[in-house]
């Protein structure tokens, strides 16, 4: 099994979590070990590199931030889990179809605690729930190691979502846990979902780091990926 370093970072503005992710991912070499940030963003849309503005149809006072993940436009906000799995793929011995899948089955087995049947989709990667989505997945490799990743819709307001064609697609409904059943507080969701992401990727299971100063410190002198 491959060590893993998994942190809970609470509440963040995205971008300097999007540069600490893209400064650790262009830094690190074949012996750095695999992380994983789970957190909750402040409100934000973000584009994908294919991401058409025409998807972003009235963002109001929630700013729009072009990023360099794959995928269309996306809405993160509190009570939102968002997970980054910052993997050397070669080491595991996948590619980025079997990152998909295998994130989309943490999504499965997680949500399944929950007596929650998710559904995937062909040519639309995510889960979800008769046809709305409740899981996200933008992701990008880099020199062979992944970031960006999945945003999990816990307990939060869907109104935003309402701002976007969700995933370039016009007219996708969304859901959550809390419509559906019992939700855990977010730190706790975040414990779970490490649980089944060990598992799923053959990690050694590690206890959640609650300490955010950690992943800026480790990041805050690296270079930034252009």
């Amino acid at each position: 099994m491959h060590p893993l370093t998994a942190f809970w970072l609470g509440r963040q503005p995205y971008a300097p979590v999007w540069q600490a992710m893209r400064a650790l991912t262009d830094a690190r070499d074949a012996d750095t070990p695999d992380q994983l940030w789970l957190l909750e963003h402040d409100p934000v849309f973000t584009l994908g590199q294919a991401g058409k503005p025409e998807h972003v149809l009235a963002p109001g006072d929630i700013p729009v931030l072009p990023v360099d993940r794959g995928g269309q436009v996306t809405y993160h906000g509190p009570g939102q889990l968002v997970a980054y799995p910052l993997l050397d793929l070669r080491r595991l011995g996948i590619g980025v179809r079997e990152l998909v899948q295998r994130l989309e089955q943490v999504g499965i087995e997680l949500l399944a605690n929950f007596g929650i049947d998710v559904q995937r989709r062909e040519g639309a990667p995510g889960l979800y729930v008769d046809g709305r989505k409740i899981l996200a997945i933008g992701i990008r490799v880099r020199r062979g190691c992944s970031f960006h990743g999945i945003a999990l819709n816990a307990t939060m307001d869907l109104e935003p979502f309402r701002r976007i064609n969700p995933c370039g697609y016009r007219g996708l409904e969304v859901t959550q846990i809390a419509d559906l059943a019992r939700t855990p507080v977010l730190p706790e969701l975040a414990a779970q979902y490490l649980h089944h992401f060990a598992r799923v990727f053959g990690h050694q299971s590690q206890p959640l780091l609650a300490d955010p100063s950690k992943v800026i410190a480790q990041t805050s002198h690296l270079p930034m990926v252009r």
